[in-house]
């Protein structure tokens, strides 16, 4: 009984996905201690039935309407519950039996549950950046008001979380946000205009799904995280620098009013800050690798190019500008990834529709979540319209 007083229910939203398939591992390594009590997926129903019956959670979301009876007949001798759709995953993150939610779905979509996660009391293990970068006021007001934990689970921002525990009362002079550089670090504005899909894809030290892949080769997501970083730590724009690490090694570094520096190191693995999320405020024992100082004797940095990597010195701009402009560049982004990803359109040409997004969509200064949602709408249409006729 003891073990299951101790037994932390979890929902995980995106759960085969990069990251939510790696928090399976996770708990599969740690039976006594968390369940699977939730999965949701969009479309992948042959690997949620796989997971469906291996971990037995109490209930199954499915994004796609067409693969949902498929899926209730299949898992239905299981005793699983089977349910369909975006309004159907924010009612089962409320149930009163999870005590936290994993976001690890991609994208703008995953905004709504989230939200209906917070206002139902449970903390989040946050993968999902988008969700802070198109509403980070709300989100962090309404995590405040619920009084609910927002657990980072990026690697960055869990390297920062980590070394600010225990400084609660010290101030922050400065983040320092490392980035990979991806594949392209160090090449020219000439080099990548021709670059393909599947020289994007090939990142030098992390495995991950698509869309977040060739946002590192764009250095996007790290113009996602700066501004994710802004919510959770409650920073000044200032205060937030990005610095190319190529080994992966030092995860993200805080400097302190007095000097100091602290930073978080390890090999680059996503489970470690996925245990730490859920797992908060333990450490728990795993047979994950170790880090050897002498297989990297030599740890280096570089400065962020945002001159070639436009989207970098886009998100800087975004959260100058404030408003619905992150919510903007986020849903432009996500349009021109999935063009890319499907050949119709160039690496560079990203930042262009991108830039024409942030010019033209009306700007609101202080959005409420409809004006997000009309935002995100907007913005769709319009990128996509300049894709298709070629208007960058």
């Amino acid at each position: 009984m003891k073990e299951d007083q101790n037994l932390k229910n979890i929902a995980i939203l995106g759960s085969t996905g990069s990251i939510g398939t790696q928090a399976l591992e996770v708990i599969r390594q740690n039976p006594g201690r968390f369940r699977a009590f939730a999965l949701t997926a969009q479309n992948n129903a042959e690997l949620l039935v796989a997971q469906a019956i291996e971990f037995k959670p109490a209930f199954v979301v499915i994004g796609s309407r067409e693969k949902y009876e498929d899926l209730q007949f299949t898992l239905h001798p299981h005793g699983i519950k089977v349910l369909c759709g975006i309004e159907d995953m924010c009612e089962v993150v409320t149930h009163p039996d999870i005590s936290m939610v994993l976001t690890a779905m991609v994208g703008f979509a995953g905004l709504k549950p989230t939200l209906a996660a917070i206002k139902a009391g449970k903390d989040i293990a946050l993968a999902n950046k988008e969700t802070l970068v198109v509403a980070g006021e709300l989100v962090t007001s309404l995590a405040e008001k619920y009084k609910v934990k927002i657990l980072p689970v990026d690697s960055e921002h869990s390297a920062i979380f980590q070394c600010l525990a225990g400084e609660e009362n010290n101030a922050i002079e400065k983040i320092y946000l490392t980035a990979s550089g991806g594949p392209f670090r160090g090449k020219t504005s000439e080099f990548l205009a021709s670059i393909t899909k599947k020289e994007a894809l090939k990142h030098p030290n992390w495995v991950m799904g698509e869309k977040i892949t060739i946002d590192s080769a764009s250095l996007m997501n790290k113009g996602l995280e700066v501004i994710e970083a802004k919510w959770l730590f409650n920073l000044d724009v200032s205060q937030i620098d990005v610095i190319v690490h190529p080994q992966s090694i030092i995860h993200s570094i805080v400097q302190f009013q007095d000097g100091s520096m602290k930073a978080q190191m390890g090999l680059p693995d996503m489970k470690l800050p996925i245990q730490y999320a859920i797992a908060y405020p333990e450490r728990l024992p795993n047979n994950f690798p170790r880090f050897n100082f002498m297989d990297f004797p030599n740890l280096s940095f570089e400065q962020a190019d945002k001159k070639t990597f436009r989207n970098l010195a886009l998100a800087f701009d975004a959260l100058n500008t404030g408003g619905n402009m992150p919510c903007v560049i986020n849903a432009a982004n996500e349009v021109v990834v999935a063009e890319f990803l499907n050949n119709r359109l160039g690496f560079l040409q990203m930042s262009d529709v991108i830039e024409s997004c942030m010019s033209e969509i009306s700007f609101v200064d202080d959005p409420t979540l409809d004006d997000y949602l009309e935002t995100d709408r907007q913005t769709r249409v319009y990128a996509q319209d300049l894709v298709t006729k070629k208007k960058y």
